[in-house]
């Protein structure tokens, strides 16, 4: 029986709710110290938690290609903001419309504007050009552009759930694929007013290394330009600093000064997209389909909130390299379970394509990932991997500076390859870094606190693990790095320029 034939019953509707730079440690399941996130932790109580659930490429539109498509960025072509999604590569959108699912999507997008680059595989779309505003927002819909007035994580939510109700009345037997993907809590970080006493100023737990010292690490990282202390703008904190703070010798003070501000509006609108994830819920409940609905929380990738003295992502350390997921279905997954094993981004479609009754390499041949379905029933997968591939592409971007990398994060150890300059994007500075490397012993060191990658007493880890990447990266697909100005080569960077002509597409880092 093809999947388009099976009865609804034995497919379940997806509700798959994406946030945008949420970083697992500030979701209170996940034992966060700095806020509250009752919603969230519901599902996490109903369902599973995901603890190892990793990026491929921690930025939004490359993160947010590989969960569309199962596929590294090499393949979908959307390694930094500056190269084009390849839009011949299928998505798990079309996959689920082909089998008879109602789609829709609502929120934020990302992945260009051009007619091409347009959401394929939804019934109903409406997306907000580049990053979107969180007040009174611009939408790109099939029949142009509309606006609407309020605050967007609210009315993003209100599309989700109007369209819930159109098709349940238009369609009762289909089984729906919901995606909304909230813009929050992406920066400037502009909270809605309902949470403006929330976690005031001089209130929120500082980590353990806001102030650490960088020395130890790579100088491409020392040359980032994501500190908490001196790259937040006068935009993200919202009002302006006290003159005496700018002293140099006065960089721990303007530290904890930023940090309190950078928290306090972060943490609102991450309550918005919380209040957003009861509301869907009890909707679900409301109609009664919650028993046969899969509910996914998550982000495109981690946060730095403090951690190291740095704020954004693309590092891979582990609160930039981690994902969020919260994961129910009460048909299937086990109220209040764990999934340890390691996961990746790519490996999002094929899962869903699972549960929805379709094999996923016949819908989607050029997808890489591997379902994690018996995963969430509690069950092994013999064979499953126990380490991740990491690739940053965009090096030396033109405001964060953030080095092009690639790495191999396993059960026990993180190792880093920086690997050089002549990857960036258009204008960027050209710098030139020396080849150097990270690594980390996690059974010792989980906070990744002490660089030992010079250590003789870990030659041999070290010489395991840069073979263990090789065979990775080539397992995949993946390039090595082979000089200044080496890409992949079956990219297209004439789409790339083409895309990326509108500055909507990066304001404020992304």
């Amino acid at each position: 029986m093809s999947p388009s034939a099976l009865p609804s019953s034995t497919r379940p509707n997806i509700v798959f709710v994406m946030s945008d730079d949420h970083a697992a440690h500030a979701i209170s399941a996940y034992g966060s110290r700095v806020n509250s996130t009752p919603h969230m932790d519901r599902l996490a109580e109903e369902g599973a938690r995901l603890d190892a659930m990793y990026c491929t490429n921690s930025i939004c539109t490359p993160s947010r290609a590989s969960i569309l498509t199962g596929t590294y960025s090499h393949i979908n072509g959307a390694a930094t903001l500056y190269t084009e999604f390849d839009h011949r590569v299928p998505t798990v959108s079309e996959a689920l419309q082909s089998a008879g699912y109602a789609t829709a999507l609502f929120g934020k997008w990302h992945l260009g504007h051009s007619p091409s680059a347009l959401p394929r595989g939804f019934d109903s779309w409406r997306i907000l050009p580049g990053q979107g505003e969180y007040w009174d927002p611009r939408f790109l819909t099939p029949d142009g552009e509309e606006q609407y007035e309020g605050y967007v994580t609210d009315l993003l939510t209100d599309m989700a759930l109007e369209w819930i109700d159109e098709e349940r009345a238009q369609r009762p037997s289909a089984p729906f694929c919901l995606m909304l993907h909230h813009k929050a809590p992406h920066r400037p970080w502009i909270p809605h007013p309902r949470h403006a006493e929330r976690y005031p100023v001089g209130s929120i737990p500082e980590p353990e290394t806001l102030l650490e010292d960088l020395s130890t690490r790579s100088k491409a990282v020392q040359g980032a330009r994501m500190s908490i202390a001196d790259d937040l703008t006068r935009t993200d904190v919202k009002e302006d600093m006290p003159a005496e703070l700018r002293a140099e010798d006065r960089r721990e003070d303007r530290a904890r000064w930023n940090y309190q501000r950078y928290l306090r509006d972060y943490l609102q609108t991450v309550q918005a997209v919380d209040d957003s994830v009861g509301r869907v819920l009890d909707h679900l409940e409301q109609l009664g389909i919650a028993e046969d609905t899969l509910v996914v929380y998550t982000s495109d990738q981690g946060f730095f909130l403090g951690d190291h003295g740095l704020f954004d992502k693309r590092l891979m350390y582990d609160e930039s390299l981690q994902m969020p997921m919260l994961v129910r279905w009460p048909a299937e997954v086990p109220a209040g379970s764990r999934v340890t094993s390691m996961l990746r981004n790519v490996d999002v479609a094929a899962t869903l394509l699972d549960v929805a009754g379709i094999d996923p390499e016949q819908a989607m041949p050029d997808q890489q990932g591997r379902s994690f379905r018996p995963l969430l029933r509690g069950e092994e997968i013999e064979g499953w991997p126990r380490a991740v591939y990491y690739r940053y592409w965009e090096h030396d971007d033109p405001e964060h500076h953030a080095p092009a990398h690639y790495g191999i994060r396993t059960e026990e150890f993180a190792y880093i390859d920086y690997y050089g300059a002549g990857l960036g994007a258009p204008g960027a500075s050209d710098r030139i870094f020396e080849r150097e490397h990270e690594l980390y012993d996690l059974r010792t060191d989980p906070g990744e606190l002490h660089n030992v990658a010079g250590d003789p007493a870990y030659a041999a880890i070290r010489e395991d693990l840069a073979a263990q990447l090789a065979q990775m990266q080539a397992e995949v697909g993946d390039h090595p790095y082979t000089g200044p100005g080496s890409w992949h080569p079956d990219w297209n960077h004439d789409a790339a320029s083409a895309r990326d002509a509108d500055a909507e597409t990066r304001p404020t880092g992304d």
